[in-house]
């Protein structure tokens, strides 16, 4: 199956495969991808919806004869966000025969980076993981598709200079952040611009899980930055909400990293969250046609993988563009190279995608040898009370200092 075509001919209401398509593909060999997830611990606020989506397209895709004639499989564990729970899950299904993994969790994809990278597995790191595994020609076996948190920082950036006039210089930009691997990620990015830009950078570190702020917003209400960027998490921007509000920072002032989702600005209040932006990765919204499909194909009917709820979120939108990709990528393998499907085969697939965005659902992503991230194109959106408005076009910023930072980084890794 062909993702793209699919999804348009949905979208203009053709029909789905023929049952002998179904049938043929059922009996073909699966193509199994292995997602150990946190589900019970840090990240459940997103890796259901992730979850959720996966299964669901993967539904959607044999019930149109599979890739290439063959079905899809999603196996799910659990990490519980636990590097060693997550290595085990990987040893686990790599005796089971499986090549593709998604860990969803920095701390979890970086502790198992240097076994996929000896076994020569592919390791998808879309949106989260180490910034520098872009870097094809060090990472082989690393596919971080989409903008990486480097990326995405050095767009945030980007977007404060244009709404300050086009200048830094003697800007003042705050950066607050979960200090652990996912919040610290972007400041060797952060820091490498505001020297190129001459604004001072102001750090404020946050503990696990979020939950006290206001020590980190009594200096914020103290230096008066121009802006704030963030690193939080769920439950992290609610409180961040209530410390803008006692220190009387302005919330339009206030640019979330993508994991702030619709249940955070239900819990902050639609109309108390009103001016908040955040950078994203993915069209949010029901109206994408994938996720329209979903709904209309088996959530009217009471057949999806998991409450309609979660399809009505960007973190299931996420879901979708991470697996529409993986999808793509198997697609192309077999087409290329036929049966069966490999590591090496998929590797060389994942490396020949090119203007690929799943009918809208993402910035349009051509991955290379070199660049493992397809572009690194980002947008960022502000909440209007009701819903989320673009505030930008699909844009990858400071290419040359965000790839200056990976060659130097990537150039220190070893498996060992």
């Amino acid at each position: 199956m062909e993702l793209k075509q699919h999804v348009k001919a949905v979208a203009l209401a053709t029909a789905l495969a023929s049952s002998a398509a179904v049938a043929s593909a059922q009996a073909e060999e699966p193509i199994r991808f292995g997602l150990c997830f946190d589900l019970s611990k840090s990240y459940s606020f997103v890796s259901p919806q992730v979850a959720q989506a996966a299964q669901d397209l993967a539904m959607y895709t044999n019930d149109n004869g599979g890739i290439e004639g063959h079905p899809v499989e999603i196996i799910v564990r659990d990490h519980g966000n636990e590097p060693q729970r997550g290595v085990e899950c990987y040893e686990q299904l790599k005796r089971e025969g499986v090549f593709n993994f998604y860990f969803l969790s920095t701390p979890v994809t970086n502790a198992v980076l240097p076994r996929a990278m000896k076994d020569g597995n592919i390791l998808m790191q879309t949106f989260v993981g180490r910034g520098d595994a872009v870097d094809g020609e060090v990472f082989e076996w690393v596919f971080p598709v989409g903008p990486t948190y480097w990326q995405q920082a050095a767009n945030d950036v980007a977007f404060i200079k244009e709404q300050l006039g086009g200048n830094l210089e003697n800007a003042k930009i705050g950066f607050i952040y979960l200090d652990y691997p996912f919040g610290q990620e972007p400041i060797e990015i952060l820091k490498a611009i505001s020297e190129k830009e001459g604004f001072e950078l102001d750090l404020y570190p946050v503990p696990l899980p979020g939950s006290d702020q206001s020590g980190a917003w009594s200096n914020i209400r103290r230096d008066k930055p121009d802006y704030v960027i963030s690193w939080l998490l769920a439950g992290g921007h609610v409180v961040a909400s209530k410390e803008m509000r006692r220190n009387r920072f302005p919330i339009d002032r206030y640019l979330s990293v993508n994991w702030m989702n619709e249940v955070d600005i239900s819990n902050i209040g639609a109309k108390e969250a009103k001016g908040i932006l955040r950078g994203t990765n993915v069209a949010g919204g029901q109206d994408v046609p994938i996720v329209k499909t979903m709904l209309e194909t088996y959530y009217a009917n009471g057949k999806g993988s998991g409450p309609e709820s979660l399809v009505r979120d960007v973190y299931y939108n996420t879901g979708m563009a991470i697996y529409s990709t993986g999808f793509e990528a198997a697609r192309l393998a077999i087409k290329a190279n036929g049966w069966p499907l490999t590591p090496e085969t998929m590797k060389a697939a994942f490396e020949s995608i090119e203007n690929f965005d799943a009918n809208g659902l993402m910035a349009p992503l051509t991955v290379t040898p070199s660049d493992h991230g397809g572009g690194g194109k980002t947008r960022v959106e502000q909440w209007d009370g009701d819903t989320w408005v673009p505030m930008t076009d699909w844009s990858a910023d400071y290419l040359d200092v965000v790839w200056e930072v990976i060659k130097e980084s990537s150039a220190k890794f070893t498996v060992e």
